[in-house]
């Protein structure tokens, strides 16, 4: 065997072994996915229930179903920027609620508004009826990931963070948002779009594990064929 192929040899296979394990690991990742969609799913067919029921524990929080009726507070209402819909550049409108009998606001993410810039919006034309009941799904706010405040742009944020959340509202906030997918009086044509329930699927780690399957594949297949091509080198070579 050759220097050359045995270089080869080194490389192709360290290629395939770093090959294969990436494909493992995407199925590893496959089978971590398949496990939180069934958990997400079950979240999403249970009933919807009072944001007064919902665990405590934000790691639990995530799209389960809920309800809250209160008081829109728009003087405080946040605009949360580069939001996308179907292609187009927005943003969604997180407008806080006063719940009767508790001083701490619950967050709506009432819906995408169309905004060229994906910053800017008049709030003012998507008003509601300041008492409504909303329903929808939650999710947790984030902490500790910087304020994603945006200079010169009081009103807006490019993420929710709790604490920054708080501040610019000047009142406790709960941990989550509601994200809203019905409800509301408004006309048709001052009520955001709202949101509808998360689509679950398995991403792409399933076509990605078999990619470097076949990168491995190829790798041990060139190994092979060149092992080959120089045996009848040589085999040739001895009978000339």
């Amino acid at each position: 065997m050759s220097r050359k192929l045995l270089l080869f040899a080194l490389v192709a296979l360290v290629a395939a072994a770093v090959c294969t394990r990436l494909g493992f690991w995407q199925l590893d990742r496959l089978s971590a996915r398949r496990a939180r969609n069934v958990i997400v799913a079950r979240r999403l067919e249970a009933d919807p229930v009072s944001v007064a029921e919902l665990p405590r524990d934000t790691a639990e929080l995530r799209y389960r179903r809920a309800t809250v009726r209160g008081r829109y507070d728009f003087a405080r209402e946040i605009v949360l920027t580069s939001r996308a819909r179907n292609g187009s550049p927005g943003v969604n409108l997180v407008t806080p609620m006063r719940v009767e009998g508790s001083d701490t606001l619950v967050l709506v993410n009432r819906g995408w508004v169309y905004s060229p810039d994906g910053a800017s919006v008049r709030v003012e034309d998507w008003r509601e009826p300041d008492t409504a009941t909303v329903a929808g799904y939650v999710e947790p706010l984030g902490a500790g990931r910087g304020s994603g405040a945006i200079v010169g742009r009081p009103t807006a944020l490019r993420w929710l963070e709790r604490a920054e959340v708080e501040r610019r509202v000047g009142a406790p906030v709960a941990p989550f948002v509601l994200v809203q997918t019905a409800g509301g009086a408004a006309p048709a044509d001052t009520v955001p779009p709202r949101h509808t329930l998360p689509q679950l699927d398995e991403g792409t780690h399933l076509s990605y594990a078999v990619q470097w399957f076949s990168f491995a594949a190829i790798a041990i297949i060139g190994l092979g064929t060149w092992v080959v091509n120089e045996r009848r080198e040589t085999h040739a070579a001895h009978e000339g």
